[in-house]
């Protein structure tokens, strides 16, 4: 089952998403005609993890992590499927990373990971934008629309072994499987469970295979991973993003 958000001229509106449609508890709702994708969630914060696959580490000269990685990025970062992502004016190497993210359910913190999938609500796309020339993670990773997130909430899908691939402007730049994860979605956010209390809607997001290339105005990323679904957003620029 998928569980999108949408926004309608009367607010928010939540519901089993089929076929082109939400179907709320007040009515359906046609996305584009009645409403446009929000992020399917509304998180306290986004935990984040890096350094989660062998080719990452190749490509950046990273070494291999003893136990996950994380940062945070704030809800600010959100922009749901099909949004522009501004490119921001500060930086000058933008680039882009395509990961399964988790949406956990209830309130929870000490979990094992057997416990795991009783409390996450199921899993969606997080493009994780990085400001590569900034100086320190939080500067290069937690800016406003770092955090691109959708199209929505997939509930019946298993997060291990699954293909994955990422096209920017039309170029194939990412092709992996979650099974080359170096800690799995369980593990992880039971590892994180045991730092911080996990509030309904915060996400946990698993990290990126390696990510040639750089995007600049113009570029659509499109980020798929099979049985979850595509997240597609357009980075454009500044100026004609405020106008």
């Amino acid at each position: 089952m998928k569980l999108a958000r949408i926004a309608t001229e009367d607010g928010p509106i939540s519901g089993q998403y089929e076929d082109g449609v939400v179907h709320g508890d007040d009515g359906v709702y046609e996305v584009g005609a009645d409403g446009t994708f929000l992020p399917p969630c509304e998180p306290s914060a986004l935990y984040c993890v890096g350094r989660n696959y062998a080719a990452t580490l190749d490509q950046m000269a990273y070494e291999r992590p003893e136990e996950p990685d994380f940062f945070i990025k704030p809800p600010a970062s959100l922009l749901g499927h099909r949004d522009p992502i501004p490119y921001p004016g500060f930086t000058d190497e933008l680039t882009y990373a395509g990961e399964l993210a988790a949406v956990i359910d209830e309130p929870c913190r000490n979990l094992s990971a057997d416990e795991v999938p009783d409390v996450v609500r199921g899993y969606t796309i997080m493009n994780d934008m990085d400001a590569l020339d900034q100086a320190g993670r939080t500067a290069r990773k937690a800016f406003d629309g770092s955090g691109p997130l959708g199209p929505w909430i997939e509930t019946a899908v298993d997060p291990t072994g699954i293909d994955m691939w990422t096209d920017v402007a039309g170029e194939r730049r990412q092709e992996a499987n979650t099974e080359l994860m170096l800690f799995d979605p369980h593990e992880i956010v039971a590892f994180l469970s045991r730092r911080f209390t996990f509030r309904p809607g915060d996400v946990v997001a698993f990290g990126s295979p390696a990510n040639p290339g750089l995007v600049e105005p113009g570029d659509t990323v499109e980020i798929t991973y099979d049985g979850v679904g595509t997240l597609r957003n357009t980075v454009v620029d500044p100026a004609s993003h405020d106008s």
